[in-house]
């Protein structure tokens, strides 16, 4: 089935009262929705007992977690410390996914840095093969995908296209669809159900139906500028895009069950609600 839910505590969620993100999972049932994204994006400050606690109560109440791991990730480092830490960063997320009792671990592939795009697309296909030798040795022994990013700004890897490409290296990779990120890049390319679906069917394309069935879903509204993404923001602007309408259109018509997570500035549970209502529509 289908899955809509915030990444993270949206405003109205501390304006109620609430200050845990251990409180979140019935929260977010009783707004009627069923997914969570827990981001460790500056680190893991999390404990092991607060991890499965999170995690029994995200199964109590029906909720499907996600993480996000650190955004500090860069698998095209020339650095290859920088690396070794990017790699521990992966593998310690994985670890924290299942105490969470997750499935779906997204991460930011990498940027480019002072390379041209060739060169450092070059250097993380290289690192993602080397991730992927490191992650089998760990013998995790859960179901889990590892889901790169499509990122919004122009230094940064990330093409949908590129994340196609790296998600055919082990069949655990399977892409985080972010696709504010893909309009913002793309300045506003994404206005009709045409548009979401081409890239939908170039990933059945290349990564196989299986995956991009349970595809995991970023969907927010970003305002863009001439490099890409400046900023997220909620479902009430009008200038910037995109307009969930089509996307809901196209995941209807490919007969598609992701897990769709909105990033709105701080409307997240609100707008992930919209999301929902406007799929039972179309």
């Amino acid at each position: 089935m289908i899955k809509f839910g915030p990444s993270g505590n949206c405003d109205l969620f501390y304006e109620q009262g609430y200050k845990s993100s251990l409180e979140a999972p019935l929260w977010i049932k009783n707004r009627g929705l069923s997914a969570y994204e827990y981001s460790f994006s500056r680190g893991f400050t999390m404990s092991e007992f607060t991890a499965r606690t999170l995690g029994e109560k995200c199964k109590e109440n029906g909720i499907e977690i996600s993480i996000h791991a650190p955004y500090y990730i860069n698998l095209a480092n020339k650095d290859e410390k920088m690396i070794e830490k990017s790699f521990n960063y992966i593998i310690t997320s994985l670890k924290y996914l299942k105490l969470l009792g997750g499935k779906r671990c997204v991460f930011h592939p990498g940027s480019c840095g002072d390379m041209d795009r060739e060169t450092a697309f070059s250097l993380l296909k290289k690192n993602m093969k080397e991730l992927v030798k490191r992650i089998d040795k760990e013998n995790f022994d859960f179901e889990f995908m590892l889901c790169p990013e499509t990122m919004g700004k122009s230094q940064q890897l990330g093409t949908y296209e590129e994340v196609g490409e790296i998600c055919t290296y082990a069949d655990y990779l399977v892409p985080t669809l972010d696709f504010g990120h893909i309009n913002a890049l793309t300045h506003g390319s994404l206005k009709e159900e045409k548009d979401f679906e081409k890239i939908l069917q170039f990933l059945i394309d290349k990564i196989g139906r299986s995956k991009v069935e349970n595809i995991h879903i970023h969907f927010s509204k970003i305002e863009y500028g001439e490099k890409g993404e400046i900023k997220h923001l909620t479902f009430e602007d009008e200038k910037y895009g995109p307009d969930f309408t089509g996307l809901a259109r196209a995941i209807k018509k490919l007969k598609l069950s992701p897990v769709i997570i909105c990033e709105s500035r701080g409307t997240q549970a609100e707008d992930a609600n919209a999301m929902k209502k406007i799929y039972e529509s179309v």
